[in-house]
C-alpha cells in the first residue's frame, strides 16, 4: 500500500472511486472537489490549486491530496485530504484530515493504516496535534481515530449535514 498525491496516471481508477461513491449512494470524505467534479483531470488541477494559499478557492483553506493504492494491483482504495490548518467551519466540524475508503474495500484496516501514514506528512506541515471528526454514528471511523491515538474532544451539530459530529485530537509523539 502506498499513500501518494494522485496524478494523471490514475485518471481511470480516479473516475472508478467516485462511481464507486455514486453507486453506493454515499458522499466521499477527503476527496475535496471529487464530489461534484466528474473530469478526473479537472480534479487534479483543483488539488494542485487547494495546495497553495496564493490558488486555494476564497473562504477555504490549503490541503494536500492523496490516494491510497494497492501498489499489486494499482486500485485506488482511499483517498484522504490534509488540511494544513484550520479556520472555524474546520475547527468546529471537519478537522485537519477527512478521509474514505472505497466501499468494496471496506473492513480491512485500510483507513486505519492510511490515517497513520497521513500523520507524518501533517507532522512535516509543523502541526503539533491534529482534529480529525466523525459522524456520532460512524463506530468504523472512531474505531480507526482512536486506533491512531485519538482523544475525544468533544462533540458539534453539524447544520449542513444535520448530524452530530465527534472531535478527536492525535498528539504529535
Amino acid at each position: 500500500m502506498k499513500l501518494i498525491q494522485p496524478t494523471a496516471a490514475y485518471a481511470e481508477e480516479i473516475s472508478a472511486y467516485r462511481q464507486a461513491f455514486l453507486d453506493a449512494g454515499e458522499r466521499i470524505h477527503g476527496g475535496g472537489a471529487l464530489n461534484r467534479t466528474a473530469d478526473p483531470l479537472q480534479w487534479l488541477q483543483i488539488c494542485q490549486d487547494m495546495r497553495r494559499i496564493e490558488t486555494v478557492p476564497e473562504n477555504l483553506v490549503p490541503a494536500t491530496q492523496f490516494i491510497y493504492v494497492r501498489e499489486e494491483d494499482g486500485k485506488i482504495v482511499g483517498m484522504l485530504q490534509a488540511r494544513h490548518f484550520l479556520d472555524d467551519y474546520l475547527a468546529k466540524y471537519a478537522g485537519h484530515i477527512g478521509y474514505s475508503v472505497r466501499p468494496d474495500e471496506r473492513r480491512r484496516g485500510y483507513a486505519k493504516a492510511m490515517l497513520a501514514a497521513a500523520l507524518p506528512f501533517c507532522w512535516q506541515l509543523g502541526l503539533e496535534r491534529v482534529m480529525i471528526t466523525c459522524a456520532r454514528e460512524n463506530e468504523a471511523s472512531r474505531r480507526t481515530i482512536l486506533a491512531n491515538g485519538g482523544v475525544f474532544a468533544g462533540e458539534a451539530y453539524e447544520p449542513d449535514d444535520k448530524e452530530f459530529v465527534e472531535r478527536y485530537w492525535i498528539e504529535r509523539k
